[in-house]
């Protein structure tokens, strides 16, 4: 056993070897000399001797004190494939045979065994579930590059009879750049409205997000975008975050001082949605874009009105440097705006505004 250290001792030797050094105890040895003789440390003796023999590299054989034989595991097999549970899940067998007094393993268990088999197949009549994919990271620079697009209900004082309000936001900008009232929620609209917005900008090669109702994806509104050079994107279902510029919107829209909450007509709906999207537009100061209004910042005007800020600030500090406690703010926003980021572009934006 001499010469050992530096190399790897087999499991055999290992046992061995604490047989040897309690037989030296026994016979009077002391043990530091006993495994000073065999080349091994006290603290590996008493390693060895708790029962730590194994070898516990990455991909070593392991010894697993709780691992199922050979004929338990074909039990679950044999049992996960029986006439009366095939169509189960193991949720569902495990508890009905706990119910008879039988326990072969756990749930986990089952799903792990089954898995080494390859029969961990869907076991039902509906449908499997599917993972729906993020929608692609869109990114604008600039306003026409990538528009939302949502339809909200509108109460009436007739219980459930509702308008509809189509409104389309450049996320750049934050600019409602189309909208629309009707009393149907359908694709006709839809496309009727993109039409008319195609006559007003240039809509080719953007990007217009949406969720996935029969309106965003009917083929007259997808017949009508591919039309005017429109690339669509959809939110995944039942996941309102893929589409925040548009939620965000809406609840702008009905939190409003002056929304009606119910709407007596449909001519009633269009005057005041005409009112709220021009001071939308030209007066409301969007804290998403610095404050300043979505039409300042479509135009391009936001960065004058920040220098005048900044300059302003500055001059302030400059005369009363005692009352800051730090250096004025500098006010800016990116110049890139994201739809659904990706977890790269949530990670440099965050590592951005902690600088």
């Amino acid at each position: 056993m001499g010469g050992r250290r530096g190399r790897l001792i087999r499991v055999e030797e290992r046992k061995d070897a604490v047989i040897l050094i309690d037989e030296a105890k026994q016979s009077g040895a002391r043990l530091f000399v006993a495994c000073d003789a065999l080349d091994i440390t006290y603290r590996t003796y008493r390693r060895w001797k708790g029962g730590n023999i194994y070898d516990r590299r990455k991909g070593a054989p392991k010894h697993v004190a709780n691992k199922l034989s050979d004929a338990e595991r074909q039990s679950i097999v044999d049992t996960a494939c029986n006439e009366e549970f095939r169509s189960m899940t193991p949720h569902e067998i495990v508890p009905t045979l706990a119910e008879r007094g039988t326990y072969i393993g756990s749930e986990r268990t089952f799903y792990r065994v089954l898995k080494s088999k390859n029969l961990l197949h869907h076991r039902s009549n509906c449908a499997p579930s599917q993972k729906k994919s993020k929608p692609p990271e869109l990114v604008a620079t600039g306003p026409g590059q990538v528009l939302s697009w949502d339809i909200t209900y509108l109460r009436t004082f007739v219980a459930g009879i509702f308008l509809y309000a189509y409104l389309v936001v450049d996320i750049y900008s934050r600019k409602i750049v189309g909208w629309e009232i009707s009393d149907i929620e359908s694709e006709v609209v839809s496309s009727r409205l993109f039409a008319r917005m195609g006559r007003d900008m240039d809509l080719r090669n953007a990007h217009v997000h949406s969720d996935r109702g029969n309106p965003m994806k009917g083929g007259s509104i997808l017949a009508k975008l591919y039309e005017l050079g429109v690339i669509p994107s959809f939110s995944r279902p039942r996941v309102s975050d893929d589409n925040p510029f548009s939620e965000s919107l809406f609840k702008t829209v009905k939190y409003h001082r002056t929304y009606p909450r119910r709407f007596d007509t449909i001519e009633h709906a269009r005057d005041w949605f005409a009112g709220f999207i021009d001071w939308y537009n030209t007066e409301h100061l969007h804290s998403g874009i610095g404050y300043v209004t979505p039409e300042a910042r479509h135009a391009g005007k936001a960065d004058k009105i920040f220098a005048k800020r900044n300059k302003t600030y500055a001059l302030a500090y400059e005369q009363h440097p005692e009352r800051w406690s730090r250096k004025p703010k500098n006010w800016s926003i990116p110049s890139a705006v994201y739809l659904n980021p990706s977890d790269e572009t949530k990670k440099m934006n965050t590592k951005r505004k902690a600088a």
